[in-house]
């Protein structure tokens, strides 16, 4: 039997004052590697605040947004099954910070950690382990200033690792990172989605798509324009109609990429 981890209906969703989604369904299976792709102004940030639970759609008996089958859930438990990072929680963090307590902070969901927490042997040697396995071991003591965006961007999913979730959301994942720190992370993403975790991808990014994906939702206006198999979904057509420009699109070793098509 399938096990959908989101299942959105109908679901219409404000923020502030200003309609975002209107009537929005879409649903993500477990094991379905999955990029969500829009432009600027979509609703990928307010998708991303509707998975993380820190906003609802409006109250209606046709809609519903559900999380592995639940409407509601407490963050302590959410946290094992949807490990989320996203792009503005590394401007959250104090530079003073110290990597290893970046890394411990994801067994509270807090940003950097505090007096009143404790940790067991346990939980640091694991937070130690996923670090030497993203091959960051030497950011232990190192300040969160000092490091490289690649390096916070690793730390950060350690973060989320801490707490075993199957799944991933990664919001603009490579956003602000040169090519090495790209293709760095990006292979770790790939071996996270050969050893078992499902990956959601939250981007405008084409070269953000790894071979592994195997589904592509595309998001304009607050709209699904678009959703199915990458192989389907990502023409120079549908391109061309989601960021409103000719493109041309390229395929090489199982990634993509967009130039401008001929004119």
């Amino acid at each position: 039997m399938t096990e959908k981890i989101i299942e959105v209906r109908n679901a219409t969703v404000y923020r502030g004052s200003v309609k975002v989604f209107e009537n929005l369904s879409l649903e993500i299976i477990k094991g379905n590697n999955t990029a969500i792709i829009g432009p600027n102004g979509a609703g990928k940030t307010t998708l991303l605040k509707l998975l993380s639970r820190e906003l609802y759609p409006t109250n209606s008996d046709s809609s519903y947004v559900r999380i592995l089958g639940r409407e509601r859930w407490n963050v302590w438990d959410l946290r094992s099954h949807l490990g989320i990072v996203s792009y503005d929680l590394q401007h959250q963090y104090a530079g003073h910070v110290r990597g290893i307590d970046v890394a411990l902070s994801g067994y509270y969901s807090s940003v950097g950690t505090y007096r009143y927490q404790d940790f067991s042997p346990e939980q640091i040697q694991q937070a130690q382990q996923i670090m030497a396995k993203l091959e960051i071991t030497s950011l232990q003591d190192k300040l969160f200033a000092a490091m490289s965006t690649g390096e916070q961007r690793r730390l950060l999913l350690v973060r989320a690792l801490v707490n075993k979730p199957h799944t991933l959301v990664l919001d603009e994942p490579t956003a602000s990172l040169d090519l090495k720190g790209t293709f760095t992370y990006l292979n770790i993403v790939r071996k996270l989605m050969q050893t078992g975790n499902t990956v959601i991808l939250i981007t405008h990014h084409l070269h953000d798509i790894p071979p592994e994906v195997t589904q592509v939702i595309l998001i304009k206006r607050g709209q699904i324009i678009a959703q199915g198999d990458k192989q389907q979904i990502l023409t120079d057509e549908n391109l061309s109609e989601l960021f409103e420009t000719p493109i041309q699109l390229v395929a090489v070793n199982g990634y993509y990429q967009a130039i401008p098509a001929a004119s």
